[in-house]
């Protein structure tokens, strides 16, 4: 996630104007049969949504398979339409059924950081008994969304404009392998507080009004008449991704495929500030560059929508939001959130707990691709964020100043990042990093796996330690 408007580097339209221009980045080509497979065990996810025809509420429906590597006794689900931000919006989420391995049971909804007056975000389903490891659990569960009013969130809808859109917005399992449950809080400030492992998304349905547009997450497998007069069904599926996004309504669409990726765009039928094609421009061009030092890019398809209550990006597995921004801002804002697609999509991470995992991360393969290396020095010594690098988002939501946290994850992390990779061997940190990619792809990392990645440069894990990502050895 990214807010122009608080992004130092953003203000540098120069170099945002050349981007497309700029000398593509070449390091060594890695061993692309490095890269790990998907859990062989992960969940299998079945949606469906149905789509009221005016665009401000979604019945859903879905059904997950998971075999956990623990032994459990309860199934813990995320409602994260109800943290602080998308609630003050309008927008919710309330399980209205759920049975496990076929048997009706009565959800348990507590706060898990939700405001006083909204549904909480944890949903706990016990089990009727006891699960060993290995052993198959399969739940239903039934809800209702409620879809805020011109919300500058991730889930709202438009009724100027005819636009709907609704992302991490089904209960969401909550497993971490090797870990176990995650019940972190959400936080009263924009930014992700998201944790899941990869599932297999069997189907995604999308029922709506035959005179919109959808667009999904994963490979479009088909388009059917609806249930009902004047609706149609759109279905979709993925082999491995951590979340799912949609939108619906009067869009226009561009799409092309390049190099095997299909690349989807919808902006406003009612008009934009830039049209679609010249988004798919965008996008084509930050994964191209990516892929020249991160790998190949890690799914079929790469969804785009364009919303005009939005003021910047945010990022989904195989699929993005943006804001209605201008011409001068898009190439650093796609290269950011694109890079998402490596950086929480493919190598997960707690979001809650480190968030500079994806969004340092990101921001640095967004500084090499958009020629913004230089405008990430190593901060002055300031309290306010130095060596704060690796505080959790509780930390930087004390105070509910988002340019604070910004300048201490998503720039500061950018900076320390760039300078190790100066002080060290450039070939060996490029090096370093696709292998951390790689090691950890389909996972859900961790400081420590940043660390493995590299304990041979202690240029760069001298630098982390300094500046509080990872602890001193």
């Amino acid at each position: 996630m990214i807010r122009p408007s608080a992004r130092r580097a953003l203000v540098i339209v120069i170099a945002l104007a050349t981007l497309v221009a700029c000398t593509r980045t070449t390091v060594e080509p890695a061993d692309t049969t490095a890269r790990s497979q998907p859990w062989p065990e992960r969940p299998v996810v079945e949606l469906r949504f149905d789509v009221a025809d005016d665009l401000a509420s979604v019945i859903g429906r879905e059904s997950v398979e998971f075999t956990p590597d623990q032994r459990i006794c309860e199934l813990v689900f995320r409602a994260w339409p109800n943290k602080p931000t998308t609630a003050e919006d309008g927008t919710s989420l309330s399980v209205t059924d759920a049975a496990v391995g076929g048997r009706p049971v009565e959800p348990v909804v507590s706060s898990g950081g939700a405001p006083g007056d909204a549904a909480g975000t944890v949903v706990t389903l016990p089990l009727p008994e006891c699960s060993d490891p290995g052993t198959p659990v399969r739940a239903d569960l039934g809800f209702t969304l409620v879809l805020g009013r011109d919300a500058g969130e991730r889930v709202g809808h438009m009724p100027s404009a005819e636009i709907a859109w609704f992302a991490t917005a089904f209960p969401l399992l909550a497993w971490v392998r090797g870990e176990g449950w995650v019940r972190d809080p959400a936080v009263g400030m924009a930014g992700e507080t998201v944790t899941s492992e990869d599932f297999r998304l069997a189907e995604l349905a999308v029922t709506a009004a035959d005179a919109y547009q959808v667009l999904g997450t994963g490979r479009e497998q088909s388009v059917e008449p609806g249930p009902r007069p004047g609706a149609a069904v759109h279905r979709f599926a993925a082999d491995a991704v951590r979340d799912v996004a949609v939108s619906v309504g009067r869009f226009t669409v561009a799409e092309r495929e390049v190099d095997g990726i299909r690349y989807h765009v919808g902006v406003p039928a009612r008009g934009s500030r830039v049209d679609a094609d010249e988004w798919v421009d965008s996008l084509e061009t930050a994964v191209t560059k990516l892929q020249d030092f991160l790998g190949p890019y890690p799914y079929t398809d790469l969804w785009a929508t364009v919303l005009p209550p939005l003021e910047d990006g945010v990022e989904f597995p195989g699929a993005l939001q943006f804001g209605d921004v201008g011409r001068r801002t898009i190439p650093a804002l796609v290269a950011h959130e694109v890079a998402h697609m490596w950086f929480y999509g493919l190598v997960g991470n707690n979001q809650a707990r480190n968030p500079w995992i994806d969004e340092s991360f990101a921001t640095y393969a967004q500084a090499r691709v958009a020629g913004q290396a230089d405008s990430y020095p190593l901060p002055d010594p300031d309290d306010r964020v130095q060596g704060h690098l690796g505080e959790p988002m509780a930390y930087w939501a004390q105070n509910g100043d988002f340019g604070r946290y910004v300048d201490g994850v998503y720039d500061q992390g950018a900076a320390v990042l760039l300078e190790g990779r100066r002080q060290s061997d450039e070939a060996a940190f490029d090096a370093a990093l696709r292998a951390y990619v790689d090691a950890n792809a389909h996972r859900v990392a961790g400081p420590g796996d940043v660390a493995v990645a590299f304990r041979q440069l202690p240029e760069v894990t001298s630098l982390l330690q300094r500046y509080g990502a990872l602890p001193d050895s």
